[in-house]
């Protein structure tokens, strides 16, 4: 690929984000930057910056931007010879601007999913903490109930995505959201999908990437929904 493409992946907890941008990195040979996956990572090897931003999830306490992008923003400088999709940052206008000082992005996707779809989503959704493992019961179940199926170790059902936690969290991602969804439009390059399933959306966006990148997508990715 002769043009280095960068992309951001936006959406509510729920919207699949993590299975369109593993499709998106596996059919266009994009270096996919989960800044969950990457802060997991960085805990567990103890480093500096992943450390810090460890004191405030232990505490509920929303991670500042200026932490978030000393995180990020390195990482993202040792990709600086690949094409990328990011999701998970930026989540602020202010990691947004710190990122666009940087960095011109080309294309950012923003997924609408409607409540009744996220909250059946997220009250069947299981984690397995350490590695970050999702299951669903309802269509991604573990092979033993409860269960992690690499590790065995126990799976768990975060707080906040019980559906007494789940408005308040939808209505914070919207307020943070909104300001970077519109300084994205402003720019040309926000590109929204809406739908209940993410098999229904995928076509769309696989089309809208074809064309941005002027290449065929290489074998189109069969992924369970969503």
């Amino acid at each position: 690929m002769a043009k280095l493409f960068r992309a951001a992946i936006m959406g509510p907890p729920g919207s699949g984000k993590g299975t369109i941008s593993q499709r998106i990195a596996h059919s266009f040979g994009l270096q996919y930057l989960s800044s969950g996956h990457f802060l997991r990572e960085g805990i567990a090897a103890k480093t500096e910056a992943c450390l810090l931003v460890k004191t405030y999830v232990e505490r509920s306490m929303l991670v500042p931007d200026h932490v978030m992008t000393r995180l990020m923003l390195p990482r993202l400088e040792q990709l600086s010879g690949h094409s990328w999709l990011l999701d998970g940052f930026p989540r602020t206008l202010g990691q947004a601007l710190a990122l666009n000082n940087l960095y011109q992005l080309d294309l950012v996707i923003s997924l609408n999913i409607p409540y009744e779809t996220l909250k059946e989503r997220l009250s069947d959704r299981w984690i397995h903490p350490a590695s970050g493992r999702v299951y669903n019961m309802g269509f991604n179940p573990p092979r033993v109930q409860g269960k992690d199926d690499i590790t065995g170790e126990p799976l768990i059902q975060h707080d906040d995505d019980k559906p007494q936690a789940l408005m308040a969290r939808l209505r914070h991602y919207k307020d943070v959201a909104k300001p970077v969804i519109d300084l994205y439009k402003s720019q040309g390059i926000l590109h929204s999908f809406s739908g209940t399933e993410t098999d229904r959306i995928w076509p769309y966006i696989n089309s809208l990437l074809s064309t941005k990148m002027h290449t065929q997508p290489s074998d189109t990715c069969q992924a369970q929904t969503p």
